[in-house]
């Protein structure tokens, strides 16, 4: 017997001491894994929980959302207390009923997950803490493994330790994501319901709650059906916490949820690649990757919208004409575009200024962004042909030209034009010259003769300036820049054109109105630069502008009446040599606007291209579509400060052209 009683207290002993053994490793071990997740949580930036990226948002000239900016998550950032509490009773019911009772890990949340889950045999409770959620969806944890969940714990200990509920509550509200592509409450509640989040509703709250643990596959853009479902089950776990009644829940259910449409994801357009160029010209591209600004713009939409689907329409009735040679933008095919291949078919590209400010209201630089992004409006340098000759007029005007004085419309005879090679004779489009016709017949009807004779009197030296003040550079010095044998963009030209329709005033065209960042800061004001352009007095621009009401009215651009245009306004064709390039650009009292036509590798676009056939008919589209009460085309201010929809009779001039007009006999 006392063997039998030595033997059993020795296994005993040998016993205890196993279990001894085992717990002095256990307790080893579980100081290890302490101390590793621990450190290994102490290397992340706690302050990372707080940093959440907000896509930047472009504003109309209304102040309305034109487009989000590209990059950067689509969110919102608000305080919790712009959330409703509806929400807030839904997410914890769903999510986490224990959230004020916990340190950041949930022991009896655990235990109660791994009863339900060996009940049902599958994993069918998570035991995630809001706290955990917020840790990895702010850091950088790793997949779905023991190894990050362990890591996940001890980061969720350390904010809470750095933060209390409440904020913990609301960077968790700020950065979970709805789908498909909301971040945050606030864009979820904008998206789906049109409405902010202190506004939901207990079913539209419980909807929501609902969709993030499953934001793709129970979006309520996709699957409404599932999405109902996930409400229901969020508002019967409420009542069983007792957030909500029965009655409460029932009535949730039984109110139908309105979805809104699917908000358009951020544009690919002309204009705001424009916006997008701008912005980095104004701000760092730290500010720009902070995200969350409130970029305002110029921008009209719906001359935007205009001004893109006129360049389109227009062009395609070129394309069906009889005898159109170049390939049509119906070839271009979508392997042709994924292959980044040019388009060969005819380009166009237009420019609406306000000419009350330089404000850019709409700006089209090809006819389809998908298939081209570069923008002609902007980068484009083409010849300006005949739409230069009203700044050649308003030179020799200031230099006393009237517009009455009878200028020669004959054939340039060789070695008649200062400065131009012995054998160099411009000739009229139509091929006809008469005689002795008064000045301003010369722009009405683009004479090449006349025009390069008004030029040679004003002389290179002068038009040369008038050509870099109003903003076109410095242009060669040679006389066959009178009839615009030289380089400029669309942007440039139409800029031009506004000085002559504020009367001198030179506006600094803009698209970026002002920026502000998340906090309401301005970044950036526009600096609205204006300045007057040395010698293109009001005078001299009134002048001008009376001759251009006649090229509308029975010149070279008088088919815009047969068109169906009856606004008050001014402007000027341009046809390039061998028809390459077609271009008008005209104004009224508000908004002035360029359109120009032709192919990326100039050629000829077809016969008799002039710019009245094939870029006037965009202009006129557009410009109607100006509504008269936002940009009103009441009367051109014309010579003598006088507002009248016909020229009026121009000053008596001094010097030079006093003596022509009285040796030639003229009034």
């Amino acid at each position: 017997i006392p063997f039998i009683v030595a033997r059993k207290n020795k296994k005993s002993k040998k016993k205890h001491g196993c279990f001894f053994w085992l717990f002095i490793l256990g307790l080893l071990g579980f100081v290890a894994v302490c101390v590793i997740y621990g450190l290994w949580a102490q290397t992340f930036n706690i302050k990372d929980v707080e940093h959440m990226t907000e896509r930047s948002a472009v504003y109309d000239m209304d102040g309305k959302v034109y487009s989000p900016l590209k990059g950067g998550e689509n969110r919102v950032i608000v305080s919790l207390d712009d959330v409703s509490p509806n929400f807030i009773n839904a997410l914890l019911a769903r999510e986490d009923t224990r959230f004020y009772h916990h340190d950041g890990i949930d022991p009896i949340g655990i235990a109660r997950a791994i009863v339900r889950n060996v009940i049902h045999l599958h994993l069918r409770e998570g035991a995630s803490t809001l706290t955990q959620q917020l840790a990895r969806n702010s850091f950088p944890l790793g997949g779905k493994t023991l190894n990050r969940k362990l890591l996940e714990a001890f980061v969720a200990l350390r904010i809470e330790r750095n933060y209390s509920k409440k904020q913990i509550l609301e960077f968790y509200v700020n950065r979970i994501y709805f789908g498909p592509g909301f971040y945050g409450v606030e864009e979820a509640s904008q998206s789906y319901f049109n409405k902010h989040a202190k506004n939901l509703t207990l079913g539209e709250a419980a909807m929501l709650a609902g969709l993030i643990r499953g934001p793709t596959k129970f979006s309520p853009f996709k699957n409404l059906k599932g999405a109902y479902a996930q409400r229901d089950t969020v508002l019967d776990r409420m009542v069983e916490l007792k957030m909500i009644t029965a009655k409460q829940a029932d009535d949730a259910k039984a109110a139908k949820i309105a979805i809104t449409k699917p908000r358009p994801p951020a544009q690919d357009t002309y204009a705001m690649d424009m916006v997008v160029k701008d912005l980095y010209l104004v701000l760092t591209d730290e500010q720009i990757d902070e995200g969350g600004l409130k970029i305002y713009t110029t921008i009209d939409p719906a001359l935007q919208k205009a001004a893109q689907t006129a360049t389109d329409a227009e062009l395609r009735k070129v394309e069906q004409r009889p005898g159109y040679a170049h390939p049509k933008k119906s070839d271009f095919t979508k392997e042709m575009r994924d292959a980044g291949q040019d388009t060969p078919y005819l380009q166009g590209a237009a420019i609406v200024v306000d000419n009350r400010t330089g404000g850019i209201r709409a700006i089209v630089g090809g006819r389809d962004y998908q298939d081209s992004n570069y923008d002609r409006a902007l980068l484009a340098s083409r010849q300006v042909g005949s739409t230069f000759k009203p700044f050649v007029y308003a030179t020799a005007f200031a230099h006393g030209l009237s517009p009455s004085t009878p200028v020669d419309d004959s054939r340039i005879r060789p070695g008649e034009i200062r400065g131009a090679p012995a054998n160099w004779s411009p000739a009229n489009s139509d091929d006809t010259y008469g005689a002795f016709m008064p000045a301003e017949e010369g722009l009405i009807q683009s004479r090449n003769t006349m025009s390069v004779r008004i030029g040679n009197i004003a002389g290179i030296s002068a038009v040369q300036q008038t050509a870099d003040a109003v903003g076109l550079g410095k242009i060669p010095s040679v006389p066959s820049i009178y009839i615009g044998s030289f380089d400029a963009t669309l942007r440039d030209l139409t800029t031009a054109y506004t000085i002559l329709a504020n009367e001198g005033t030179h506006h600094q065209t803009y698209i970026i109105e002002r920026v502000d960042d998340s906090d309401g800061n301005v970044l950036y004001r526009a600096p609205h630069i204006t300045a007057g352009t040395a010698g293109l007095t009001p005078q001299i621009c009134d002048t001008v502008t009376a001759v251009m009401e006649k090229v509308l009215d029975h010149g070279t651009a008088a088919a815009a009446h047969s068109l169906g245009f009856n606004k008050i306004a001014a402007g000027k064709t341009g046809t390039t040599n061998d028809y390459k390039d077609a271009w008008f650009v005209g104004y009224t009292k508000s908004l002035t606007c360029g359109v120009w036509v032709g192919l990326d590798q100039p050629e000829t676009i077809m016969p008799h291209g002039y710019g009245s056939a094939l870029a006037l008919p965009i202009w006129v589209d557009v410009m109607d579509a100006a509504p008269p009460q936002r940009y009103p085309a009441t009367a051109l201010p014309v010579a003598g400060g006088q507002m009248t929809q016909g020229p009026s009779k121009a000053p008596e001039p001094e010097g030079l052209f006093r003596t022509l007009r009285k040796f030639f006999g003229g009034q």
